[in-house]
Parts: C-alpha cells; structure tokens; sequence
C-alpha cells in the first residue's frame, strides 16, 4: 500500500498549492483559445453520454448455425 503521508509528498504539495496563489496574479492573462478547442470538452462529454446511454449488449455470432 501506498503512504502517502511522507515529508516529500507533503513538500511537493505545499509547492504545488503555493504556486497555483501566487503565479495567477504575477503571469499576463494568456489570449482566449481557439473557437475549436472550445467545443472539445462538449464532443467529449457528447460521446460519454452516448456510450453511457447505449446498449450494453453486444451481437452474438453464433457460428453453429453458419451455412
């Protein structure tokens, strides 16, 4: 099992934490995306919907009855 309690992982996280407050306001705010990219988290989203309201079952070949 893994522990994560350890100094390392602790250190890490608090370096992680500090530079997510303080690079924001430091950083110039980046340009918007492109209008494509915006629409890659819907055409994600769109097909887990639909492989998630989609038929679980699966054809069966059935290769007994094969001419």
């Amino acid at each position: 099992m893994v522990s994560y309690s350890n100094t390392g992982f602790i250190v890490v996280m608090v370096v992680l934490t500090i530079s997510l407050l303080v690079l924001p306001p430091v950083l110039p705010p980046l340009p918007p995306p492109p209008l494509v990219l915006l629409f890659v988290p819907l055409m994600i989203l769109s097909l887990l919907v639909l492989l998630a309201l989609s038929s679980s079952r699966m054809p069966t070949m059935d290769t007994a009855n094969a001419v």
